[in-house]
């Protein structure tokens, strides 16, 4: 039977933390909230402990943030808890698990303050192979041939395993591209040991032996907590319509397209889109025109809100796989 001592230990081992992944997005880069305690540190998620003050975790998450940032949170939903031993702070190696439950928040992009350095990055600074609308990413050149070299590093029991992971999360050879598995090439980068966050992780400490991704790496846990917001948004908006959460109040059907790509990191075909959209019917026009595009006045639209009724999924059914050109 444990002893007192040690039930206290192992209480003590096991903390609670709460952190946020905020997006938000221009029509030409997805943005995400980044935090930096002080100047030298790597860039992290505004986060901090449950505390026996917050009397649900989402109000102790939104309290963080207004304290970090100075920013109200709108649209919020639980995405994931992480708890892996050991992960969460490298600072205290040995401490024990350390549960992190993340959320998702969409919001419109704002001027920020608060007690944190607080900035708006692209999503591209941490994660640039999902970026595919200007072609294939350059960040391949150095994953592809270090992907195969730790394929041929685990020898034949584990080489048809290794193979048959990188086609299905970054399709290689087949040259097929699933944009919602932003969490598994993450995941699979660090497994290889190509990411740094994998190094700093290891037990032992290790080198690289390998050139690594490219791509900045981020506090603790917290690109892995990107990763899978990004995937978890990308799927979303494909059924449901979270795309008008980032979006102002009135906005041309161009600048929707360019947001949409901006998320899915790929280019669509402009008439399709359309097309696609007014289908859906889930926008309808203001009666006002702009001129900041630049050429012939464009309408104005918003989000039709009556679509929320009429039928259970209203989201842009965008392609779930590509076909690329690698």
């Amino acid at each position: 039977m444990p002893s007192i001592q040690s039930l206290m230990r192992d209480k003590a081992a096991l903390s609670v933390d709460l952190s946020a992944v905020i997006m938000a997005a221009t029509p030409d880069e997805p943005r995400v909230l980044t935090v930096r305690a002080v100047p030298q540190q790597l860039d992290g998620l505004p986060s901090g402990p449950l505390q026996s003050q917050h009397r649900t975790l989402e109000m102790g998450l939104r309290a963080w943030v207004d304290q970090q940032t100075e920013l109200k949170l709108g649209y919020v939903e639980q995405l994931y808890t992480f708890g892996d031993r050991d992960r969460a702070d490298t600072d205290y190696r040995g401490a024990g698990h350390a549960l992190s439950i993340a959320y998702l928040a969409l919001v419109r992009e704002a001027r920020l303050a608060g007690l944190a350095q607080a900035a708006w990055r692209s999503w591209y600074d941490y994660l640039p192979w999902e970026d595919w609308r200007e072609g294939r990413p350059k960040a391949l050149d150095v994953i592809a041939p270090a992907l195969k070299a730790w394929v041929r590093a685990g020898g034949r029991p584990l080489r048809q395993f290794r193979e048959e992971r990188i086609e299905l999360t970054f399709g290689l050879e087949s040259g097929t591209w699933t944009d919602e598995r932003v969490l598994e090439r993450y995941e699979l980068l660090f497994e290889a040991g190509l990411v740094p966050e994998a190094l700093r992780d290891a037990e032992p400490r290790t080198t690289a032996k390998a050139r690594l991704a490219p791509g900045q790496p981020m506090a603790l846990d917290h690109r892995r907590m990107l990763a899978t917001a990004i995937g978890r948004l990308r799927g979303k908006i494909k059924y449901r319509p979270v795309i008008f959460e980032l979006m102002p109040s009135a906005f041309t059907l161009l600048e929707l397209q360019r947001t949409v790509e901006a998320l899915s990191g790929v280019r669509l075909h402009k008439q399709n889109f359309r097309r696609l959209v007014e289908t859906q019917g889930l926008v309808e026009e203001t009666g006002d025109t702009t001129t900041e595009t630049g050429g012939r006045p464009a309408r104005l639209v918003q989000f039709r809100r009556e679509v929320l009724v009429e039928r259970p999924a209203p989201g842009l059914r965008l392609p779930g796989a590509r076909r690329t050109d690698l």
